[in-house]
């Protein structure tokens, strides 16, 4: 079964778009969220053909955006609401996982049959990757934890660098989005509330603290989150599993529109390697 599109509607909150991908048993699988990254969509390229990966290997798969990436309800696709993205940061982020988490593992869940809510699996691609961690490591309910291509630090991340004065003058910074080709803006609210959570905010010591399982796979080229950033994690929690990836990218050879039947061969190895340690 997959269901497209689905809301999640919450009092004086934007709402959250998710789909969901799984086999019909009536017997408890895995759960699995996916988180996207910055600038990122659950359609983005190959994610749906990762999805129907996950559906096949018997486990309940999530995808859902985030709820100021900047898409719709109507248009989940890209961004066309902009003044939602410039009030995006972190902590909304944190909160949208944790509704997540909520609406599967509740009892009055729709498919509850359908999950097995002792085996949760959180998956965070890039930006997605840092708020999986510190979700991972607030949140019990959380069993296993994989991350691709993620940051290691939200404070060196561009989102809270730069001139932060003129910032904080202007109101509002922009950043290129060079496939879409729109300037992206982020309003100064993100760089207050980063400061105002910083401690929270703190991806090694959230990493540090962990004790579940942790994937970390990234391609030894990353050319937007480089390498050392899982080493790093890696280094912070020697029990952690570090995959490095040869002749591969940020995006694991994927782009947006992917229209093969296939994923690419870099992640197909990232989704083997994740049901492995999933089921």
């Amino acid at each position: 079964m997959i269901i497209k599109n689905e809301i999640l509607s919450r009092e004086e909150q934007k709402p959250i778009v998710f789909d969901v991908f799984f086999n019909e048993t009536k017997k408890p699988k895995p759960l699995v969220i996916f988180c996207h990254g910055y600038k990122g969509f659950k359609d983005w390229g190959s994610w749906n053909l990762m999805a129907e990966a996950f559906r096949k290997a018997e486990t309940f798969f999530v995808k859902f955006n985030f709820s100021h990436n900047g898409g719709t309800s109507e248009n989940p696709i890209d961004f066309p609401d902009l003044e939602a993205f410039a009030e995006n940061n972190y902590t909304k982020e944190l909160d949208d996982l944790d509704a997540i988490l909520n609406l599967f593992l509740s009892k009055n869940y729709e498919h509850k049959n359908e999950i097995d809510t002792a085996n949760v699996t959180v998956i965070g691609h890039s930006r997605g990757g840092g708020i999986s961690i510190i979700k991972a490591s607030e949140d019990s309910r959380i069993t296993n934890l994989i991350t691709l291509a993620s940051v290691c630090d939200f404070a060196k991340r561009t989102a809270t660098i730069g001139d932060i004065e003129q910032w904080k003058k202007d109101g509002v910074k922009y950043v290129l989005n060079g496939r879409t080709k729109q300037q992206m803006p982020h309003n100064y609210q993100f760089y207050e509330d980063f400061k105002a959570h910083e401690e929270r905010l703190n991806i090694e010591n959230a990493e540090k603290s962990l004790r579940i399982p942790h994937l970390i796979i990234h391609a030894k080229d990353d050319p937007s989150v480089k390498f050392n950033e899982a080493e790093s994690l890696h280094s912070w929690n020697p029990k952690s599993i570090l995959i490095p990836l040869e002749n591969s990218d940020h995006v694991f050879g994927a782009k947006h529109p992917w229209l093969d039947k296939l994923p690419p061969k870099a992640l197909v190895q990232v989704i083997e390697n994740c049901i492995g340690q999933i089921c």
